[in-house]
């Protein structure tokens, strides 16, 4: 396995991957930083290749570190050996995952979208917080929904925060953006069902008809949907609150809503 040694935190690409954190750096780079060998396992698992591999000395003859380092080889990456510092300086955190990468961002237009291509879809509108967000594109990983398309003005689904929430499904579920405006139009083809979720609503979430596909419309965790966006959907729906609280986490209550689409649809 060939690659070098870096022991300097003033190394470009050390500076570079710690630059990462910043969303910035994220936008101009069109890059963005995994930490651990899972999730870059699942990267490898899809078809993508780290641009660049870097690990520390205790993890050089891990079995998934010399595959991960096989595929960045092959694709023309980099693999670089680096110090226990540099991978905290680089993680922000003491007790680094003993391997770090840093990958390609991947957004999909979203033209490109087959709604009939899966039963389940998933549209979050300005959410805010990246723990909710990755939460929510591993939830559609797990029940095998279409993908998750970003509405407005939401946080980075490639923030170091945001991919660790994944697990690695950030490289399996399809991300799309999109203004208020273009999803707007766009929504105005598909062919299934569109439903939101409203506090105000007064249809059951178990009781909505959902028809193949079914686009799923969650809104910010602080104001829900907007009037323009709770207006497109063809019914909005409630999870009833039986106890204290009010109101659900954001990716909780997107994963109910997922399973009550996906347990519809799929019997």
């Amino acid at each position: 396995m060939n690659f070098r040694q870096v022991t300097s935190l003033s190394n470009e690409t050390v500076k570079h991957a710690r630059a990462l954190h910043m969303r910035k750096t994220r936008e101009q780079s069109g890059q963005f930083l995994a930490e651990g060998l899972k999730i870059i396992t699942e990267a490898v698992d899809q078809g993508v290749a780290p641009d660049v591999l870097m690990f520390g000395k205790a993890a050089a003859s891990h079995p998934l570190l010399i595959r991960a380092a096989e595929a960045t080889t092959a694709a023309g990456g980099e693999v670089i050996e680096v110090t226990p510092e540099i991978l905290e300086k680089i993680a922000r955190r003491d007790n680094a995952q003993p391997a770090l990468a840093i990958f390609k961002q991947r957004f999909v237009p979203l033209d490109s979208l087959r709604p009939i291509s899966n039963v389940c879809w998933v549209a979050m509108d300005r959410v805010r917080d990246p723990g909710n967000l990755g939460t929510v594109v591993r939830t559609v990983d797990a029940a095998g929904g279409g993908g998750v398309i970003l509405v407005g003005d939401c946080c980075d689904p490639y923030s170091v925060e945001g991919v660790r929430a994944t697990m690695g499904s950030i490289f399996a579920v399809p991300l799309a953006r999109a203004t208020v405006e273009e999803f707007l139009a766009w929504r105005g083809q598909w062919p299934g069902s569109v439903v939101g979720t409203l506090l105000t609503a007064t249809v059951n979430h178990h009781n909505a008809d959902y028809q193949t596909p079914t686009l799923i419309l969650m809104g910010n965790e602080a104001q829900g949907l907007p009037p323009d966006l709770a207006a497109a959907c063809d019914v909005n729906v409630k999870i009833p609150m039986r106890g204290r609280a009010d109101s659900l986490n954001l990716s909780v209550a997107t994963g109910i809503m997922i399973y009550a689409v996906t347990d519809r649809l799929l019997g």
